[in-house]
């Protein structure tokens, strides 16, 4: 299979600090996310490379394991060719993690070079619905380690000829210390708590999802990672929360925008709204002007982990956007005409700023 260059796929230098991976890693991912171009298969076919890169590149032990094999590619292959495997030391047993997401459809997974690469951390293949995935497998006595399996082929931590670190050798075939998993969330489900299911070590768990959690809240189970059943590892879940259509998230604070017809701006009406809590009525005051915003209290985000004397939950911020008619007809126009004419609205442009005379002309955006 082909080698994949994941510095040019985030288009950085081999030398680039865990800093300008991240900040291409996210540049990129805006720029192809597939919330902002539904149905663009290049797009998402772009963001799952790009993601790849990052899983890699931002993990300094996946980043060395990447590294010190990449330049020896077609050597590697040849060898797996002739019946030896030199990315057994990949293929963990034990430590393995695997996640269920309910609902249909898969939402992205890893290359079959990074499955070849990193068959261990990519253990039980892409998440389904979620998108969840794995970032890391615990090493267990019976994996041997990334320095053992180089020594074997004659090579260093480094790439170069030695018997590898023994420090690293200790440190690998220790007790693993945690697991960690990304979880992808609606918006619905980090407001209202959710469960998934992880199958470790061929046991299915379900772990329960608080509700409150937002983009890198991080839940800790205590000896549930599996691993050496006396000293089991810890599972950590990282939140990661979906852009949502209607609700844009600000800390425990939700935005959202309520379109109004000209006439309900006019003569103020009561309009169902809905929340994540469910339909509410907004009163609308007679003469309410586009670009106001009501503050429905306490139906936003549920706190994570409220204070004494917080609010157990933030607000729900409505900006109002009033519609105007189009296409009218000639009586509506007369009487537009004559509404007008009895408002009598004072100019509302009428400051000193404003009314300096200006030649350049404006333009329409």
């Amino acid at each position: 299979m082909d080698y994949r260059d994941y510095y040019k796929v985030l288009g950085v230098k081999r030398d680039a600090s865990a800093s300008e991976i991240k900040r291409a890693f996210r540049k990129l991912a805006r720029e192809h996310h597939p919330d902002l171009k539904p149905g663009d298969s290049a797009a998402e076919r772009r963001f799952k490379e790009v993601n790849e890169a990052n899983e890699v590149l931002s993990d300094p032990e996946k980043r060395r394991k990447y590294d010190t094999l990449g330049a020896n590619w077609e050597a590697l292959s040849r060898a797996g060719a002739t019946g030896t495997d030199p990315f057994a030391g990949f293929r963990g047993g034990g430590g393995g993690v695997r996640y269920e997401f309910r609902g249909g459809g898969d939402a992205g997974g890893f290359s079959d070079f990074f499955r070849t690469f990193f068959a261990a951390d990519a253990a039980g293949g892409p998440a389904s619905a979620g998108g969840g995935r794995r970032r890391g497998a615990a090493t267990t006595d019976a994996s041997p380690s990334f320095d053992e399996i180089l020594a074997g082929m004659g090579l260093g931590a480094a790439g170069a000829t030695g018997g590898g670190s023994a420090a690293g050798r200790a440190g690998a075939t220790g007790a693993p210390r945690s697991v960690e998993a990304q979880v992808e969330l609606t918006l619905e489900e980090a407001y209202h708590g959710t469960s998934r299911i992880v199958e470790i070590d061929g046991k299915r768990l379900e772990v329960s999802v608080p509700r409150g959690v937002q983009t890198g809240s991080r839940i800790r189970l205590k000896g549930r990672g599996g691993g050496d059943p006396e000293h089991p590892a810890d599972l950590h879940l990282v939140a990661r929360v979906r852009p949502h259509p209607v609700f844009t998230r600000i800390g425990p604070d939700l935005r959202r925008e309520l379109p109004i017809t000209l006439g309900e701006a006019l003569l103020g009406a009561e309009l169902p709204i809905a929340t994540l809590k469910g339909r509410v009525l907004l009163t609308i005051p007679p003469g309410t002007q586009g670009g106001r915003t009501f503050r429905l209290k306490g139906q936003g985000m549920p706190l994570l982990k409220p204070r004494a004397g917080e609010p157990a939950a933030g607000d729900l911020l409505v900006r109002i956007r009033v519609v105007l008619p189009t296409k009218l007809s000639d009586d509506a126009l007369a009487t537009a005409r004559r509404l007008v004419e009895l408002a009598d609205q004072p100019d509302p442009r009428a400051s000193a700023a404003e009314t300096t005379p200006r030649t350049s002309a404006g333009t329409q955006i």
